[in-house]
């Protein structure tokens, strides 16, 4: 199984970017999928999740009205659109997967998490 995360960058507060995390051997309808971040010396933090279907979503509150997640279980990809960037949300992005086929819940603790990609990282200059 692998996760590969893109599209970070710099960019100016303010701005917008959207990362994208594609997902390879799995059947990626069968799967919740969500994006946490680690920003430097601070923990991992739940950023925003998605049921299998698309249908239900989850965010933290600091990123709510910013941020939005979103699949295309057709290409196996899940995004998330990041507008009105600040410098907190500087840090290295992270998708992850949990098998969870069917449910309408959704479970943001990172030790539910079975799949982990590797990270892209976002800094956002002030």
């Amino acid at each position: 199984v692998q996760l590969q995360a893109s599209g970070g960058g710099l960019v100016e507060a303010g701005g917008s970017l959207r990362l994208s995390c594609a997902a390879s051997g799995l059947t990626f309808s069968n799967y919740a999928m969500s994006w946490f971040r680690r920003a430097p010396g601070k923990d991992r933090e739940f950023v925003a999740a998605i049921t299998w279907s698309g249908g239900r979503t989850f965010y933290r509150d600091h990123v709510k009205g910013r941020f939005t997640i979103s699949r295309d279980n057709a290409k196996d990809t899940v995004y998330l659109q990041m507008d009105s960037l600040k410098p907190e949300d500087t840090a290295e992005y992270h998708c992850a997967a949990y098998y969870s086929p069917g449910a309408q819940g959704l479970m943001v603790a990172p030790g539910v998490y079975e799949y982990w990609g590797r990270g892209t990282q976002v800094t956002v200059s002030s």
